[in-house]
């Protein structure tokens, strides 16, 4: 596994209908790095966002999905998702405000 620092593991925040219901229950969903681990994910969610505490990290692979253009075959990239449960006391992520 290649060295992966804390910056480099979140890649972007996911911004579904699903995932805005979710943040109710502070619960905010990234996509990540598909190598990191759940620890790697808590530590960077603390790191990167002052005032947040991790309660709980959820992980989930998805694979690529299958495309055709023409009559060529291809599948799309896998990713990881992760869900990031804050504790009650936590402070929100910022980047999520307003949306």
């Amino acid at each position: 596994m290649a060295n992966i620092q804390y910056y480099d593991v979140i890649l972007k925040p996911v911004v579904t209908e699903k995932s805005m219901a979710l943040m109710a229950d502070k619960k905010y969903t990234f996509l990540v790095h598909p190598e990191v681990t759940k620890n790697q994910v808590k530590e960077a969610v603390e790191k990167m966002f002052p005032g947040t505490k991790v309660k709980k990290v959820n992980t989930m692979n998805m694979s690529g999905k299958t495309k055709r253009r023409g009559m060529t075959y291809g599948k799309t990239a896998k990713t990881k998702k992760a869900i990031v449960q804050l504790t009650a006391e936590s402070a929100d992520i910022e980047i999520f405000e307003g949306l």
